[in-house]
């Protein structure tokens, strides 16, 4: 009985040991792989850095490209731009989305001028404070009484809360189509609710009431050479097709003729001469005789001037409209009018509050997330600023530059995201003395792909080779519709920050600066994309 009982207890104690020895196997075995993968990542690792190295220090061959230069454009020998690449300030940070792991550094907490990265900060604080769901109104508003034959006896007054869209924009977002119809579709709009709620005259005048925000129609830093420009339009509670006038420039029937040209949208606010003309067919246009149109600062006198040549197709230029409230107002006077409403008044601006009226017709946007896809795809400046003031008249109830500041601020600091590596001066990153750092910049990302919105966050980026300010970029290369990301650029500043999605199915989060780099802005683009390329490769 004692030698039974001991191979009974032999074979417990082997089958015990087998079963650790059975327990011990696939800890082993995942222990060997965890080491494999670490072992593969750090070579992944080591061939990112010297390919980024090489691409900085100039010694990658292939970059920078020859492209075609405009007539008459200073032509930079490759070497030149070779020997530049070196000399530029340049800051980037790659992490891995899930763990946080550092796979490149270099600068990472050094202060860049960011340019229209700045965006990411302004949106991703809109999405915050506001969500995703809000919507700007838009209102027609009177104090006066309205008689049985359709007399107004008062003011009329359209009252602007900051819409950025009040335009013709489609939306949602269409990368083949941003406009459809009249440019002044949403005024139109307007305009037929005021005669549906039966006015027939205006004894008063016609209002454009942009008191919503604080009157600043221009953010500090921003150079006085973009205010003519669209990206420099002049900030408004009251924004009509994003405050600029399209220009259409055709050739002229002869040679010599001045050139054909259509203004919208049109409100008789602007005197608008015409001195281009229209010369020979085939003529190579240098870069000083390129359309353009002149305004002089305070000056309601448009010069348009330059050669354009008879078998050209049609142009388009922009001029930002320097005082938006009352174009508006002379704009909301016309349609009116149009539609056969007498006015009595004048086309007036107010910029104080006034007490509550009766609203005769009223416009909601679209979602506040809509805005947003709009401002990232298109790197919309007016469009931000716009959307920094509206955050802080909801959230304090005065629509300033400087009340949205504050409050950016106390959200970077609130949810630990930097703050003190973030010195943002403007909503839209147009002002140069915005500085940030790459980590800052990566820390936001990450922070905001972790919110319920941030999904929709993501989404609203430039995609590589397929829409907004990366469409043309990156296209048949490996990160063609694997990086989503905004773009900045200034002069002599360069920055691309979003996310990628490499072949491995990694996901990284990213920030690429480059600064005080005297490098035309096409090669510093060029390098940063082909930093993008490595990514998607390598990792």
């Amino acid at each position: 009985m004692p030698k039974v009982m001991g191979q009974c207890r032999g074979c417990v104690l082997l089958w015990l040991a087998c079963m650790l020895a059975a327990g011990h196997l696939p800890a082993a075995r995942a222990a060997e792989q965890s080491r494999r993968a670490e072992r593969e990542l750090r070579a992944r690792i080591e061939r990112f850095r010297v390919r980024v190295e090489a691409l900085l220090a100039g010694r990658d061959a292939s970059l920078p490209r020859e492209q075609p230069r405009a007539p008459g454009a200073e032509t930079v020998p490759t070497e030149v731009l070779r020997a530049r690449l070196p000399r530029g300030h340049w800051g980037l940070l790659v992490v891995d989305a899930g763990d946080g792991r550092v796979l490149y550094a270099r600068n990472a907490e050094s202060y860049f001028t960011p340019a229209s990265v700045t965006k990411l900060f302004t949106t991703a604080l809109a999405l915050a404070w506001l969500g995703p769901d809000y919507r700007f109104r838009t209102t027609v508003e009177t104090r006066g009484g309205l008689d049985a034959r359709g007399r107004l006896l008062g003011d009329l007054v359209l009252v602007g809360r900051g819409d950025p869209n009040l335009s013709n924009r489609k939306l949602p977002y269409d990368p083949h189509q941003e406009f459809e119809g009249p440019r002044e579709k949403l005024l139109e709009l307007l305009a037929e609710g005021v005669v549906a709620a039966g006015v027939r005259s205006i004894e008063g005048d016609v209002v454009a009431d942009a008191s919503w925000f604080a009157e600043e129609r221009y953010p500090p830093g921003w150079a006085i050479d973009d205010l003519p420009y669209r990206y420099g339009a002049a900030v408004s509670a009251l924004t009509v097709h994003d405050n600029a006038l399209e220009v259409e420039v055709r050739p002229g029937d002869t040679t010599g003729a001045p050139v054909w040209f259509r203004v919208e949208p049109w409100a008789g606010f602007y005197e608008f001469r015409n001195q281009a003309r229209t010369v020979p067919a085939g003529t190579e246009i240098a870069e000083p005789d390129a359309l353009r149109l002149l305004r002089e600062p305070g000056s309601r006198v448009v010069t348009l001037r330059g050669l354009l040549p008879q078998d050209s197709e049609a142009q388009t230029l922009w001029l930002a409209v320097e005082e938006p409230a009352a174009h508006a107002a002379a704009l909301f006077r016309r349609l009116l009018e149009r539609r056969g409403v007498r006015i009595y008044g004048r086309a007036q601006v107010r910029t104080e509050p006034a007490a509550a009226a009766t609203v005769l017709a009223e416009h909601v946007s679209a979602p506040l997330i809509e805005a947003v896809r709009v401002i990232n795809k298109l790197s919309q400046n007016l469009h931000a600023e716009l959307l920094l003031r509206a955050v802080a008249r909801e959230k304090t109830g005065t629509g300033s530059r400087e009340k949205g500041l504050e409050l950016l601020r106390e959200f970077l600091l609130a949810n630990g995201l930097r703050s003190d590596e973030v010195a943002i001066e403007d909503g839209s990153g147009l002002a140069r003395q915005n500085l940030l750092t790459p980590a800052a910049t990566v820390a936001l990302l990450r922070w905001a792909a972790a919110q319920s919105w941030g999904e929709a966050f993501r989404a609203s980026l430039p995609v590589a080779g397929y829409d907004g300010t990366l469409q043309e970029r990156m296209r048949q290369t490996a990160a063609a519709g694997r990086i989503a990301a905004k773009t900045g650029t200034l002069e002599n500043s360069n920055a691309l920050a979003g996310y990628a999605q490499t072949r491995s199915g990694r996901t990284l989060v990213f920030a690429l600066f480059a600064d005080q780099h005297h490098l035309p802005s096409r090669v510093a683009i060029e390098v940063l994309d082909a930093i993008c390329v490595a990514m998607v490769e390598e990792f």
